[in-house]
């Protein structure tokens, strides 16, 4: 395949919309490789190991963890970096074959750099299991290890690996705020992890981490922490905690953690001006989701469903605007995010059905409905008919439920995860 065909730079907005980016394209066998060397390069000589979700939260509780072991790197050579990417996006030029190239090695290599002794591996709710076996296999013996962010489903994900990874370190403590099943939890309890779970609907994973810590963070670290929670409980009373998410996606896992962990909440004035040049792009692919939405009745609710690639956040905020009490994002890799309000606070029902899970508010699922590339095909030509039908069904089922009265004690019920 000519690297061009998923080189999204050159694709026009409407197409970039509806295909999902390069690294979709890149087979997982390659993939786990390259991530088992990263893995490996960054825990080798590590003190204290941190596997964490690569969002604002999962990086925020790194950034904490860094400062409370006197780990931070120095800021310097990132916000050169990104002075040199803003230069680029002012400047655009065309590439020839070498310097398309030359970029893909860059991108590949973008978070290698000096390592700091609280190394940081990133991680996400389907890859969990592989990193934790990845740590237990690299780190040295008796290293301390966090997880931070992360929720697995089951126990049986994590099972064999969390048994490993207790044996080499010298101690696992585990910081999360996600809607936990009690027999998840009971069983990573037994298996020897200090877990503390916040409350879902109150906390983020960086305040757990900021009282959990035996350590008297100052200001800045308690005012990032609260600045995160204000986007990922999606309160969004402070416009600092657009630019922290924005910015913790749009750059390098390391790049974030060690700007964050020097300014804090307050961004540097390189790192606001990047945020700002790449919000042009993501605010027109934010108009053409909302474009593309339809409001359906399901039960006592009425549920927005879109498609496209697009931050789901604020697509999600104009819909409700539009009248819709929850939000289902299709994107275009074949995941889906669900999104909630004071009215629908059931997201974690609705995703536990399709192979996911979350908050109250907020979550995450992928159907499990693509056998081969035909399915995906079909999934990018009908903007994602096939999972928004699965996804709709699951909240016929929950209304169905509500309606019983099966939520009744605001505790849910159990759901297939």
């Amino acid at each position: 395949m000519e690297d061009e065909l998923i080189d999204s730079s050159r694709l026009s907005l409407s197409r970039k919309s509806q295909l999902p980016g390069a690294g979709f394209f890149y087979p997982d066998s390659l993939d786990e490789d390259r991530s088992e060397e990263r893995v490996e390069e960054a825990v080798e000589d590590a003190e204290v190991v941190v596997v964490a979700d690569t969002d604002a939260d999962g990086l925020g509780c790194v950034a904490l963890l860094r400062e409370a072991y006197d780990a931070a790197l120095d800021a310097d050579s990132f916000e050169e970096d990104i002075a040199e990417r803003i230069e680029q996006l002012e400047n655009p030029v065309e590439s020839d074959e070498e310097d398309a190239e030359a970029d893909a090695d860059a991108l590949e290599d973008e978070d290698v750099g000096p390592n700091s002794s609280v190394a940081l591996v990133g991680s996400g709710p389907y890859s969990l299991e592989d990193e934790l076996d990845n740590v237990a296999e690299y780190a040295p013996e008796g290293v301390e290890v966090f997880v931070c962010d992360l929720c697995p489903d089951k126990y049986e994900y994590v099972d064999e690996e969390l048994d490993r990874l207790v044996e080499t370190a010298s101690s696992v403590r585990w910081f999360d705020h996600h809607q936990w099943n009690d027999d998840v939890a009971a069983a990573v309890r037994e298996a020897g992890v200090e877990l503390v779970v916040g409350e879902s609907d109150e906390e983020c994973s960086t305040d757990v981490t900021l009282r959990s810590l035996d350590y008297e963070f100052d200001d800045r670290f308690r005012e990032l922490a609260e600045v995160t929670r204000d986007h990922d409980l999606w309160i969004r009373e402070d416009p600092r905690s657009d630019d922290l998410a924005d910015y913790a996606y749009w750059t390098g896992a390391e790049e974030y953690v060690t700007i964050v962990g020097t300014y804090g909440a307050d961004l540097p004035d390189v790192a606001t001006e990047f945020v700002e040049l790449r919000r042009v792009e993501k605010e027109n692919l934010i108009d053409r989701a909302v474009s593309r939405a339809e409001l359906k009745s399901v039960g006592p609710w009425t549920v927005g469903v879109t498609y496209g690639r697009c931050s789901q956040n604020e697509v999600a905020e104009a819909l409700r605007e539009r009248g819709a009490d929850a939000a289902v994002v299709v994107k275009p890799a074949g995941s889906a995010s669900i999104r909630g309000t004071d009215d629908f606070e059931l997201c974690h029902e609705v995703a536990g059905q399709v192979n996911g899970g979350g908050h109250p508010k907020a979550a995450g699922c992928k159907p499990d409905i693509y056998d081969d590339m035909l399915d995906y095909a079909n999934h990018w030509t009908t903007q994602g008919s096939a999972a928004k039908r699965v996804i709709l069904a699951a909240f016929e089922r929950v209304a169905e439920r509500f309606e019983a009265g099966a939520y009744d004690d605001d505790e849910g019920v159990e759901t297939e995860r």
